[in-house]
């Protein structure tokens, strides 16, 4: 019997949330897809949030993933962009594990460094090496879903081997791992 696992890789945001699927079947990828939800049109931050979480747990229960990689946030200049885009990331994380399902972070130069084998490449850059390596037929316009499918892709090139990387298998681990930001 076949091995086969289902990782879902996630770019949170809150303007677009990419996000990508691949199917790992022994120790050969598959791509499955790639889209981004646009969140531009709405204007409430709460209901961005909102969607996020209902479109991860349709996701979720839509393909089945046995894992998920998510972006996790760079540290920016601006402090109301970094609170809105970490919040993004913790409700798609939370959607995760209330399915118990192991959940990885990795570092945008990690992801990078993982497809292109440079910590620094573009977005196109990752976009066109993704279109190489899962024979991609054409990229979307907005690189967002690429970028969500880059951190699949890099959590499957890391299986096994998570250096650098947080990994959770549910709440527990989650705030066994980060106590300092848990309130007593």
């Amino acid at each position: 019997m076949a091995n086969e696992r289902i990782i879902l890789g996630i770019d949170p945001g809150t303007t677009i949330m990419g996000f990508g699927l691949i199917k790992v079947v022994n120790k050969n990828m598959e791509f499955l897809q790639l889209n981004e939800l646009i969140l531009s049109k709405y204007d409430d931050h709460y209901t961005k949030l909102k969607v996020i979480f209902e479109r991860t747990i349709e996701l979720i229960e839509t393909h089945h993933p046995d894992e998920i990689a998510i972006e996790a946030p760079f540290f920016g200049k601006n402090v109301q962009s970094m609170l809105k885009l970490g919040r993004a990331q913790g409700v798609a994380m939370a959607a995760g594990l209330s399915r118990q399902i192991p959940i990885t972070e990795y570092e945008p130069k990690k992801i990078k460094m993982a497809i292109t084998g440079n910590g620094n490449a573009s977005k196109e850059q990752v976009a066109k090496m993704l279109q190489q390596l899962l024979g991609l037929k054409e990229l979307p316009k907005n690189l967002d879903s690429t970028d969500g499918l880059a951190a699949a892709v890099c959590h499957f090139f890391n299986s096994g081997k998570v250096v650098g990387a947080k990994s959770y298998s549910g709440w527990d681990a989650f705030v066994k791992q980060n106590e300092e930001r848990v309130k007593k």
